[in-house]
Order: C-alpha cells, then sequence, then structure tokens
C-alpha cells in the first residue's frame, strides 16, 4: 500500500492528498484510541535507567523536519522565536530537495546552539524500497553527515529500518515513535525512553530517540485541532512518568501571521505550547539538543 501511494501520489493534487488522509484519520481516531496517543506500557523504564541529568524530570526535546524551500525559508525566524523563550532545538534538512543547504546558516545554528542532522536524501519514499537502494543512497548520506558535522538522522515519513540505518555513520535516529497508528509504517516502539540499537558484534551501534508528542501536521493540519490540548495532556503525562517528551514541528506547516490554510497552522499554537512547558514546568525539565540526550544516555543503554 505505502508503495502504491508513493506511486500515484506526484499525480495527486495537494488538497487531495490532505482530504483522503484526513478521512483516514479520522476513520482510525476511535479505533485506536486507546493506544494513542498514551500507549499504557510505553512508561516502564529501561533495566539500568539513571534517569535525568541533575534530577530533572523529564527531558523536552526539539526537532524540526525541513521539508520543502518554504521550510527552509522560515528556519532562522523559527530559531528566533526559540531563542526569545529560552529554548533549543535542532533541525533536519534534506539535502537532495528543493533547497541547498548554505553552510552559513549551519554556522549561525552551531554558534547560536542548536544542532542540525540529515534528514533522508530526497524525501521520495524510496529510501527502504531495497536494501540495494539504502545502501547505495546511504553512502551520499555518511558524506553529507561528514559535511556538515552532524551525528543524526531522521528518515522522511518516519520509515524505518533499524538494521539498515545502523549502516549510517550516526550517534542518534529519529525515525521512530512510542505510537503513531496513522503513520505509514505505523510499528510503534512502545517506549517513551531512549533504547539502544546494536549494530553488530562488537558493541557498536547508536541510541533511537522516539518521537513521543503527536506531529503538529497529524495534529493541526489532519484533526484540525484549534489549541495544543493534544501537546499538553501528553507532556503532564510524560512529565509523570519522568519520560522524553520529544516533538516534531514543521517549519513548513507554520504560519507566522498566526493564520489557518490548508497545510498551514498558526505559530501561536506552538508559542503557547512552549509558554506552558516553560510556566508549568520551571526548571523542571532537561531542554536537550538531540546529540546530548544521546551522548548522556548510550553508555548506561548499551
Amino acid at each position: 500500500m505505502r508503495r502504491f501511494f508513493y506511486l500515484i501520489k506526484p499525480f495527486l493534487p495537494r488538497s487531495i492528498q490532505i482530504f483522503l488522509r484526513r478521512v483516514l484519520i479520522n476513520i482510525k481516531k476511535n479505533k485506536y484510541k486507546d493506544v494513542w496517543p498514551i500507549y499504557k506500557g510505553s512508561e516502564v523504564k529501561p533495566i539500568n535507567w539513571v534517569g535525568w541529568p541533575n534530577n530533572k524530570k523529564f527531558a523536552f526535546i526539539i526537532t524540526h523536519d525541513v521539508e520543502h524551500h518554504r521550510g527552509y525559508q522560515r528556519v532562522k525566524q523559527l530559531i528566533e522565536i526559540e531563542k526569545k523563550m529560552g529554548f533549543v532545538s535542532s533541525f533536519n534538512f534534506v539535502p537532495e530537495r528543493d533547497y541547498i543547504v548554505e553552510k552559513k546558516l549551519l554556522q549561525f545554528m552551531t554558534e547560536h546552539g542548536f544542532e542540525f542532522g540529515v534528514h533522508g536524501l530526497c524525501h521520495d519514499g524510496k529510501l527502504f524500497s531495497k536494501e540495494s537502494v539504502f545502501l547505495e543512497r546511504a553512502v551520499k548520506i555518511n558524506n553529507y553527515l561528514k559535511e556538515w558535522n552532524s551525528v543524526g538522522f531522521r528518515a522522511p515519513a518516519m520509515h524505518h529500518n533499524l538494521e539498515w540505518i545502523g549502516r549510517l555513520n550516526i550517534k542518534y535516529d529519529l525515525s521512530t515513535f512510542d505510537t503513531d497508528p496513522f503513520e505509514p509504517q505505523a510499528d510503534g516502539v512502545n517506549t517513551i525512553f531512549p533504547f539502544w540499537v546494536k549494530t553488530g558484534q562488537d558493541g557498536n551501534g547508536y541510541v533511537e530517540l522516539p518521537y513521543t508528542l503527536v506531529q503538529d501536521f497529524t495534529c493541526f493540519i489532519l484533526l484540525k485541532e484549534k489549541n495544543f490540548n493534544i501537546w499538553k495532556d501528553k507532556l503532564d503525562w510524560l512529565a509523570k512518568n519522568g519520560g522524553m517528551a520529544l516533538i516534531n514541528v514543521h517549519p513548513d506547516y507554520i504560519n507566522f501571521e498566526n493564520k489557518t490554510k490548508l497545510e498551514e497552522f498558526p505559530v501561536n499554537y506552538y508559542e503557547d505550547f512552549l509558554n506552558y512547558v516553560k510556566s508549568r514546568y520551571q526548571n523542571q525539565y532537561w531542554n536537550a539538543l538531540p546529540r546530548d540526550v544521546a551522548e548522556y544516555s548510550r553508555e548506561f543503554l548499551k
């Protein structure tokens, strides 16, 4: 089904794609209400879990996938909002799509304490179609990782094969989720904590960081939510259970004029959520970059 969708996708107007996904998600919503947005049992802590640094209650990790040129143009604007509110985040760029990742932007992000990673290669849904395709593209992906001095990866559309991803020169991956039956590859990892993925007999591997907060596109574009309550309720549950609140927000879908469009939501939804995190959980969370979470947890997760 996934292969068929990506075969016909180029011929479907964007409005039709979104309409069909809205119909599908509303059909599925009641069916999966017992496992989404909270999967009971995912709060069980990993063996040898030592908690978060400085006795913080939970980790708060902000990530962004930059899908198109539209989103790329909004990166600095989003960074300025987060800087002003006292947060740091990581942006994942598609190396070969409709924008060029400029070194001056990467330098700007580094200077201001932000991170960046690689988001697939060309975002065409074919990365995991065959192992030979993945291995061929992995060579290029590794080259971009080296060129950008990045250590993290997220696959487009959250497609994943954790064994194959281990062929990349990374310290962490972001291509999974605790529970999300609305994703094309809907096999959740059923945990709200980072975990170790072993890639060989020599002890090598990487840290997997699943997203645990509903993606913005699902929340505001497909479900057409008018506030951040889904994020708020899940965050409160994650904080209560000492987990990892990892969110994925796309600059492509944020409307900085606070308007609602076919595939854009008002920026104040996101700003209101960040303000809630700050006010409700002041001094209780660790706002960390993915690389810092991976570095912190890798030794006791291995």
